[in-house]
């Protein structure tokens, strides 16, 4: 009872000072229209791709933590929702070696390429980063590379990832920094397509009101503090 009683005072505290704990909203964050897409004790509000449920394995919730749990497969989980203009914060950590990733503008009426990555991987160790700067950390996937030096923290550690697509104008964000920032149909855009393996993918790179997806490489992953708020059209 007393470290339950200590645990809810924390809380109070946190709120009222303007820092949240893991898993919940200050008060200016309500007021600001952001809400939380994962509670901390239950994946409701997420199914499996393509499923109505969470997927029966591969995924669990422990300790205020969404964990892909590594070597299971059970497939990639959605939002129940589907978003237009927002800003999604998330907090992530990678298993040494892993590789996983968040897609946005996600459909499920395009097998093969259901949304543009938010890439996330052992920059260091996983296979798939030795190759092309678009396959690494908060790169657009296998289209555009993030800048030079940008704050990353190594697997293991807790890393901040934001998301903002507004109009045609996205960007993505990591430990504090604008690292990715690009214009749905710009003529950049167009062309690293053109190279990319979603050249073929029929209407890949429209804005469209689509789901978030959280990837199941098979590797394991740690999501936390996923909030978003929908933002006015630009």
């Amino acid at each position: 009872m007393k470290k339950l009683t200590l645990a809810l005072l924390a809380a109070a505290f946190f709120t009222a000072t303007g820092f949240a704990a893991d898993n919940e909203l200050t008060a200016d964050e309500k007021t600001a229209g952001w809400k939380l897409l994962f509670d901390g004790k239950s994946a409701a509000g997420w199914r499996g791709y393509k499923q109505k449920t969470v997927p029966a394995k591969g995924w669990k919730v422990e300790n205020g933590v969404l964990e892909k749990i590594a070597g299971e497969r059970g497939g990639d989980i959605v939002t129940e929702q589907t978003f237009l203009d927002f800003e999604f914060a998330w907090e992530w950590k990678l298993a040494p070696g892993g590789n996983n990733g968040v897609k946005y503008l996600v459909t499920e009426e395009r097998a093969g390429a259901p949304g543009h990555e938010y890439q996330m991987i052992d920059d260091g160790k996983h296979p798939d980063a030795k190759g092309a700067g678009t396959h690494l950390t908060a790169a657009f996937y296998d289209v555009l590379p993030t800048i030079e030096n940008k704050p990353i923290k190594p697997a293991g550690e807790w890393n901040q990832s934001r998301l903002i697509v507004r109009g045609n104008h996205v960007e993505h964000w990591l430990n504090g920094k604008k690292v990715v920032e690009y214009e749905l149909g710009s003529d950049v855009v167009k062309a690293a397509l053109a190279k990319s393996k979603f050249k073929n993918a029929k209407g890949f790179g429209d804005k469209i009101k689509g789901h978030l997806m959280l990837t199941d490489h098979g590797d394991g992953c740690a999501f936390r503090n996923l909030k978003l708020r929908e933002l006015p059209a630009k």
